[in-house]
């Protein structure tokens, strides 16, 4: 089974490109999604957050995701924090998730797959791309942030031009090109790949 990250920057468009994928038959694995679920049901993940950050993580038993944001998007020893606690339980929740595919290929979605290292244990990296300003203007759209927030968790990531030195496949979502092309092309070229090995 190959093991296909997709990644790109907040505002990219991957969940748009891993929909398009699931519409083609591809298990999705959304490690963003994941994560707020673990964050909320996993107990263990619960007592190393309120350690880590304060009981106010949680609001009514809620996750409580402004609080949290506030902390780790303006802070970037907070966010690796973060990430240390979380990531760990996330990898456990892929492995046991993959094991339980049938499938000859899956996608991991991630917007940290680079940053957090586990790009290493994929066998292609897909990176969407847009620009900037477009990236604000969705962002402001999905989220109801202003900018200046939109510009500061823009800035926490990595750019399109480090991502670019690990994609083996790029899809530009700057609306000029049609997305669900690009993804077709990818998905028969993987498909391929599989049918010659």
């Amino acid at each position: 089974m190959l093991i296909i990250g997709l990644t790109g920057g907040i505002g990219a468009g991957k969940t748009m490109v891993s929909n398009i994928f699931k519409t083609l038959g591809v298990p999705i694995y959304n490690s963003d999604n994941r994560a707020k679920y673990l964050m909320t049901n996993n107990n263990d993940l619960r007592k190393s957050l309120c350690s880590a950050f304060s009981n106010k993580v949680f609001n009514n038993n809620i996750l409580d995701t402004n609080f949290l944001s506030n902390i780790v998007f303006n802070n970037a020893l907070e966010l690796k924090k973060l990430n240390n606690i979380v990531h760990p339980f996330v990898i456990r929740d892929f492995e046991s998730w993959i094991s339980k595919q049938k499938s000859k290929f899956v996608i991991k979605e991630a917007a940290i797959l680079i940053e957090s290292g586990a790009y290493k244990k994929v066998d292609k990296i897909i990176l969407v791309i847009a620009d900037k300003e477009i990236r604000i203007d969705r962002i402001k759209n999905r989220d109801n942030i202003n900018k200046e927030a939109i510009l500061s968790r823009i800035d926490k990531q990595i750019s399109d031009k480090e991502r670019m030195q690990y994609a083996d496949f790029v899809i530009d979502n700057n609306e000029n090109k049609s997305i669900i092309t690009q993804v077709k092309n990818i998905y028969n070229e993987i498909r391929e790949k599989l049918l010659i090995e």
